[in-house]
């Protein structure tokens, strides 16, 4: 029994154990323990069997992997139950609509405990004693047992356990400032010599060895430390040391006194690039034209980057949104703006998740960019994810650098490009990462279309005058394009192209839903074409998710509620809840309390799917709607079976 009551205790900071009421479970073959660490490290919340799968095989995923999860689950149920009957429901592994949930507390599992702990000791520091600080420090670290995830096989386990490695050493770095804060030198040193010997390209470590050496009256080996480093860095990466090193080295070599860690930090000077011969990166490219509004959005985007470097963390904001919303567009004029916060410079990679511009990248491809971007030996690096996501993070340390990710596709994609230290993560997604906010700190902002006034001003304003003095037609145009920014940059395009063309004219050709798609493309260019922005999100959802999406499309128009997606797609409303909200995060639907609608553009694309569906299947799904609309309970007052009647009146 664990200190929060909870029969279980189990371990992810070493090779992966549990225990029950103090006895040790046999948790089976390498892949059973693999599930159990995905479903430990989200304890108490609901998993997939889609995540599942990829976080055991990855994109390789064999034709047999649902079966091969069920196995797995099957058998830890009876691993972690011994006593349960056959027929007994599990209260520790339990099936739920959309997949699995470990039902324990999540304070019984090692990797959780201690983030928590290091959050407690980074509070600590800021009013508390040294004495209480390093214990709280110690309390963190004393969980370790070894390599994270260790003996765990699967792309899920490499990335948290570089993840949370990277954590442990931020935290020995911590640690060991606050020592050398108390004139703890010696022991510091101790520490520190072990942790370069496992990390030794992480300048940060070596940083702090030397002063605790220094500060210990062990001048000859401060310096000895920055030779092998330089000598290291030289040998492996073909780079210098970084400005902060090279200072320390300085500073030492002329004797100097009144070497302290600046809370932990290194200090910093301004420079002109990451080492000899790399240039300062400044890869953010040009600003959208005319980008107009979003006031409100840019205002709380600084506002949660300021609290993030309060904190002292590294910030990592995604900005979510549906195709065609201007999330692009919103995250670099903000990081134009904040570019001089950034004295290191801005990387920026596309990882193409949309499909337009190309396959997406994988995390290994996007790491080889930014890491020949920040001046890494393209001989030298690493092959594969784990080592380069290594070295990525041991180059960025100690540096303030913005990171754009536009684009990204997946979370899996996306963690392993997250540095740790005082650079910022800025990213862009069509989904909602809820696992990378919920895992790993990450705060996201959801972008919708442009309010009536704004959309209509960024209309007139792109539209080389067609529309001044004609505030009637810019205001239906831009309701008409439903806010979305994509949709109005096209509309401006073929008003100024179209001079002989009255706006009133495009206003009644808009008009029509049938043809009004059609008309907001262009042909030269596939990035301008908002149906094919729809079609790549669409393209992207599971089989089981975009069925639901085109029988939807039969009533675009009408309330659509559980009881409707239930009975177009002839499902439980268990199953039609979950295909909601999955289109929900994918923002193909909006949720409005107890009904979902479409945007309007959407509406017309979904409506254009569901003419995919056989004539048959379409037909017998307006029938099941009228069926359930008929038979739907009088007394009943949920508005999910209001809107029965109505739906099937409107489809």
């Amino acid at each position: 029994m664990n200190g929060t009551g909870d029969p279980f205790r189990i371990q992810l900071l070493g090779p992966i154990r549990a225990w029950r009421r103090d006895e040790e479970v046999a948790l089976g073959s390498p892949k059973q323990r693999a599930v159990l660490s995905l479903l430990a490290s989200r304890a108490g919340e609901v998993v997939s069997g889609e995540t599942i799968a990829g976080a055991l095989w990855g994109s390789d995923a064999p034709q047999t992997a649902a079966n091969g999860v069920h196995t797995y689950v099957a058998r830890l149920r009876r691993a972690l139950e011994p006593g349960r009957g056959c027929r007994d429901a599990s209260t520790v592994l339990s099936s739920e609509p959309g997949g699995y949930c470990l039902r324990v507390d999540p304070a019984s599992v090692d990797a959780t405990l201690f983030v928590e702990r290091h959050g407690h000791a980074r509070r600590s520091r800021e009013g508390g004693s040294a004495e209480t600080t390093l214990r709280m420090y110690e309390d963190a670290l004393a969980l370790w047992r070894g390599e994270a995830y260790s003996g765990v096989p699967g792309p899920f386990a490499a990335v948290e356990g570089v993840r949370l490695r990277d954590m442990r050493l931020t935290a020995v770095e911590e640690w060991a400032a606050v020592m050398l804060e108390a004139g703890q030198y010696a022991e510091a040193v101790d520490a520190l010599s072990r942790a370069v010997s496992e990390e030794p390209l992480r300048e940060k470590l070596r940083w702090l060895l030397m002063l605790a050496l220094y500060h210990a009256g062990r001048q000859a080996h401060a310096l000895s430390v920055y030779t092998e480093t330089r000598q290291l860095l030289s040998r492996e990466l073909g780079i210098e040391p970084g400005a902060e090193l090279q200072d320390l080295h300085r500073w030492i070599l002329a004797g100097q006194q009144e070497l302290r860690p600046l809370g932990g930090r290194m200090p910093r000077r301004t420079r002109e690039g990451l080492g000899a011969g790399v240039p300062r990166p400044a890869q953010l490219p040009s600003m959208a034209r005319g980008f107009t509004g979003r006031d409100t959005e840019l205002r709380q985007l600084e506002g949660l980057l300021d609290d993030e470097f309060a904190q002292r963390g590294t910030p990592v904001i995604v900005v979510d949104g549906a195709a065609g919303v201007g999330k692009s567009a919103l995250v670099l004029e903000l990081a134009h703006r904040l570019a001089h916060r950034f004295p290191d410079g801005q990387l920026y990679v596309d990882l193409c998740g949309n499909g337009l511009r190309g396959r997406p990248l994988s995390a290994s491809d996007a790491l080889l960019q930014l890491l020949t971007s920040i001046g890494a030996d393209s001989a030298r690096i690493p092959r594969d994810v784990t080592g380069r996501a290594t070295l990525y993070r041991s180059l960025l340390y100690g540096k303030r650098m913005l990171v754009v990710l536009d684009d990204a596709l997946s979370v899996d994609q996306l963690r392993p490009l997250i540095p740790r230290g005082e650079s910022c993560v800025v990213a862009t997604s069509r989904q909602r990462f809820g696992g990378l906010a919920a895992r790993d700190g990450a705060r996201t902002l959801t972008v919708k279309p442009l309010a009536d006034a704004e959309a209509a001003h960024l209309l007139t304003n792109l539209s080389a005058g067609r529309l001044t003095g004609d505030p009637g037609a810019a205001r239906r145009l831009a309701a008409l394009c439903g806010g979305l920014p994509l949709a109005l940059r096209i509309t401006a395009e073929r008003l100024t192209a179209s001079p002989g063309v009255p706006p009133g004219t495009l206003v009644e050709q808009y008009a029509e839903e049938s043809g009004r798609l059609d008309r907001l493309t262009m042909e030269d260019d596939a990035l301008a074409s908002v149906r094919d922005a729809f079609e790549t999100s669409y393209q992207a959802l599971s089989g089981e998710a975009a069925r639901m999406f085109r029988f939807l499309g039969l009533s675009k128009d009408g309330p659509i509620t559980v009881p409707v997606a239930a009975s177009l797609t002839d499902t439980d409303r268990d199953t039609a809840r979950r295909l909601l909200d999955l289109l929900v995060a994918n923002h193909l639907l909006e949720a409005q309390g107890h009904q979902f609608r479409f945007h309007d553009l959407l509406g017309i694309y979904a409506a254009e799917c569901a003419k995919r569906e056989p004539m048959l299947n379409r037909r017998a799904a307006l029938a099941r709607l009228a069926a359930a609309s008929r038979v739907a309970p009088r007394e009943r007052v949920a508005d999910d079976d209001r809107g029965l009647a109505c739906a099937v009146v409107l489809a």
